[in-house]
Parts: C-alpha cells; structure tokens; sequence
C-alpha cells in the first residue's frame, strides 16, 4: 500500500512540473534589414538602416501579359527568386523546389510567388507562358515577371539585396554572380524580409515551406 501510494506521489509530482515547467519557446522570424546584411549586397545609401526596410514598388507583366504591382501582394506573404529560363544550372534546380511550395500551398490565397527574370530580353511573355506551363503553375498564384531590365534589377538591389551595387554596371553578364544566385526569399504581409533559403536544397524549402505556415499563422 505505501508502495502504491509512494508511486502515486511521483507520478503526480511528474505530471505538475511537467505541467508548470516553463515552455520552450520558437524563435520568431528575423525581420532583416539592411544592417544586417553583407555590406557587399546593400547600396551604400541603404547600408546604415537598421529598421524599417520594405520591398519597394513594382510593375511588370506576367506569363499572362498581365501588369502585376505591388497590390498584388498586398496584405499577403510571398516568396521571390530571380531567375532566367534558358539557365540550365541552378535555376531548374530551384523551380523543382518552386513547384513544391506552390502545390503545398495550392489552395492558400494568401501566399504569392514571384519569378522575376534576369533576362528579360529573352525572356518575353510568351516566353515565361511556356515556362510556366512546364511547371505547371497556377497563373493566379506563381507569376513570372518580365519587364524593364533596368527596374528587374533595380528592385533586386535596393529591396531584396540579391545583386551587388557593384554589378549593376553589367547588367545581363552571364557570369555574374547575380545571374547564379540560389537565394529564396521570404516577405511578409508587411512587406519585410523574414528570410534567405537556398532555392536548390530540398532540406532548405522544407525549411521554407514550414516558415511560410508560421507565418499564416501570425
């Protein structure tokens, strides 16, 4: 009976500091900035803010040719990657990856993807038309964006720091790293960066993939 009555005694000791034991609590997001960042990838006139950092405004067409802005993503996560379609290194790599999140998040209406071409002299509507239906992406969800070569890159620059102010004197140089670049990134509905992935790891889009639900669920 004392035996009993001793097992009891611990089993339920156990269970209250289990119960009341402090939780471990997940890290939220970083919300990157520019001071964060290699000083290498941010324009000089960006390099001391450390707070406050927001994708800028856009407007580029669409495997559609629909015009896309910065409306589109209003109030919405998304993810972002730069890319050309006659790449035939890393870049079908990351749109394997790609395809992923968006047939993950098929049914989520508040979660975008934008590729955004490097290229866009070769990379024309119809171009991205034909890439994107490879990949059988949803048009309403994964938009592939072509335009003004000078604001694709522009953009990547000063809102996503995918591009080294120092290359944009070549812009289209193939052998920059800027064309190669692997990244992923991750906005929120505010329109801050909450994250860098390597687009051509699978372990890294599940790490991705499970940011982005965090994120939904803010």
């Amino acid at each position: 009976m004392k035996r009993v009555l001793a097992f009891t005694l611990i089993t339920i000791t156990a269970i209250l500091i289990a119960y009341f034991s402090p939780k471990e609590k997940v890290k939220p997001l970083p919300i990157i900035n520019p001071i964060d960042l290699e000083s290498e990838m941010v324009a000089p006139e960006l390099l001391r803010k450390g707070f406050g950092h927001k994708v800028g405004d856009f407007s580029f067409l669409n495997q559609e040719g629909i015009t896309i802005t910065q409306s589109e993503i209003e109030g919405k996560i998304f993810v972002v990657e730069y890319f050309f379609t006659t790449c035939k290194t890393i870049c079908p790599k990351m749109n394997i990856q790609m395809q992923r999140i968006s047939q993950r998040f098929e049914n989520e209406k508040d979660l975008k993807i934008l590729s955004l071409t490097v290229n866009p002299e070769i990379d024309t509507v119809a171009q991205m038309k034909r890439y994107a239906e490879a990949h059988g992406a949803n048009s309403e969800k994964w938009h592939f964006l072509t335009g003004n070569k000078e604001a694709l890159y522009k953009l990547a620059r000063t809102s996503f720091f995918l591009l080294k102010p120092s290359e944009t004197q070549n812009l289209g140089d193939a052998g920059s790293d800027f064309i190669h670049t692997n990244n992923f990134v991750l906005v929120d509905r505010q329109k801050r960066i909450r994250g860098y992935y390597d687009g051509t790891s699978f372990k890294e889009t599940n790490l991705l993939i499970k940011d982005i639900e965090r994120l939904l669920e803010e």
